[in-house]
Order: C-alpha cells, then sequence, then structure tokens
C-alpha cells in the first residue's frame, strides 16, 4: 500500500469527459483518472478480463463507464464494477484529491 499521493496533472488539464494516466510512485501501479462531471475517480488503468490499458478505451459519460477496447468489456469509472463480460472482476478503485492546484492520486491496496 503506497501513503505517497502521486501526482497526475494539473487540474486544468483534465476536463469532464477526460481522462489521464500515471504510475503510482511507490506500487508502480498504473492509475486512470477520470473527470466525470467535475467529480474525478481513480481507478488501476488495467482491464480485470485480459492486462490490457483501459486508458486505450472509450469514456461513455451518460452511463459512466469506460470500455476496454480489446474485448468491450465495461467498468464503472465510479467504483469499478464490471457492467457486462467478458470482465466479471471489479477494477479496483483508488483515492483520488484535489489539492494545491493538482489532482494526485494513490495505490492504496494492501
Amino acid at each position: 500500500m503506497s501513503e505517497t499521493w502521486t501526482f497526475i496533472c494539473a487540474s486544468e488539464e483534465l476536463l469532464p469527459g477526460e481522462m489521464k494516466t500515471a504510475f503510482d510512485e511507490v506500487t508502480d501501479a498504473a492509475i486512470v483518472v477520470f473527470n466525470l462531471d467535475g467529480e474525478l475517480y481513480a481507478l488501476e488503468d488495467q482491464c480485470t478480463h485480459e492486462e490490457f490499458e483501459l486508458s486505450a478505451g472509450a469514456i461513455n459519460p451518460v452511463e459512466g463507464s469506460v470500455e476496454c477496447i480489446l474485448h468491450g468489456a465495461r467498468f464503472d469509472i465510479r467504483d469499478g464494477s464490471a457492467l457486462c463480460a467478458p470482465a466479471y472482476t471489479p477494477v479496483p478503485k483508488f483515492p483520488v484529491k484535489r489539492e494545491n492546484g493538482g489532482i494526485w492520486a494513490r495505490d492504496n491496496r494492501d
């Protein structure tokens, strides 16, 4: 588990409907942060069906989901839950915050 917050980007660089990625400075986990109507959400940047970057997929702002382009699995941006096959396991959700003009996230798994 990382107690160190990782800088993702400046707040003005992540507009509603967009996502940004970074690697946790301690665990090296890939993190993708989403701006969904002004609210920030962070997930591990890896599909649980096959190891592929969710950040390569598309955001559906109406549904609040991201789709993995590899096989079409969709995940809820707000909590990481799998929304359709072929994925059944949720994506880990990470804490995210705005502070000092930036967006920060961290891998909080044990």
